[in-house]
């Protein structure tokens, strides 16, 4: 098998991903994932589409994140490597869409409003 590419997003974070064959290993940015993600929660979102697969131990995967804050960038992660792993083995799709992890997130920052402080928070507003 050669290597497989695909992206994934989340609010402003993009993940590129490389997964070739292997023993497991994933790499963010040059850095172990244990390095980059240190929180344990953050590593179990990367990891749910090859665990549900039962293929943690089959695949190395190289990672370019970049944009967003932690979560957003693991969640952006997690797609990104589902929709390798369905790219190579596409009768996975089903077991993965189930799950929930095929389905881009499309919820985003609402914009600011001119003549208000936030998107919908109003000044102060005074009767008298």
């Amino acid at each position: 098998m050669e290597s497989v590419n695909a992206v994934g997003r989340r609010k402003a974070a993009v993940a590129r991903v490389i997964v070739k064959e292997g023993n497991g290993q994933i790499t963010i940015n040059k850095r172990p994932l244990d390095v980059y993600f240190p929180s344990s929660i953050l590593q179990y979102i990367v990891k749910q589409p090859l665990s549900t697969l039962e293929a943690t131990e089959k695949y190395d995967i190289k990672v370019n994140l970049n944009g967003g804050g932690y979560k957003g960038q693991a969640e952006a992660l997690r797609l990104a490597i589902a929709r390798a792993l369905v790219k190579i083995n596409p009768e996975d799709k089903h077991a993965l869409r189930v799950e929930g992890f095929m389905t881009r997130d499309p919820r985003v920052v609402e914009r600011k409003k001119p003549g208000r402080p936030k998107a919908r928070k109003r000044f102060q507003f005074s009767k008298r």
